[in-house]
């Protein structure tokens, strides 16, 4: 066998998998949250952080890092924009594509 189908079987399952998410996107596409204050307030805060270096050549666990911290400064404009507070929670509607990012940050 050559050790290069599998890819070629990779593919296909892209391709499948894309086709869930296009059926998916219809369906589900924010989801109401619930974030207690401080942790809203930490998305906010990378939300309105500046990042004043340039990003030079960077591992992959420094480039996954600097990605999960790209999705939470996302929740924090969600947060920003859209966001309520009831009490010491704050609600607001999540793209299921942050939801995803901050469950596989949690793992």
């Amino acid at each position: 066998m050559d050790d290069r189908e599998q890819y070629l079987r990779y593919r296909h399952d892209r391709i499948a998998l894309a086709a869930i998410g296009a059926r998916l996107e219809s369906q589900v596409s924010r989801v109401s949250v619930r974030l207690p204050r401080s942790l809203a307030e930490s998305a906010v805060a990378a939300w309105n952080r500046e990042e004043l270096g340039g990003i030079g050549e960077e591992s992959r666990e420094e480039y996954e890092l600097r990605d999960d911290a790209a999705e939470l400064a996302l929740i924090g404009l969600a947060i920003s924009e859209r966001g309520v507070w009831d009490g010491e929670e704050a609600v607001v509607d999540l793209d299921v594509v942050q939801v995803a990012a901050a469950l596989r940050a949690g793992r």
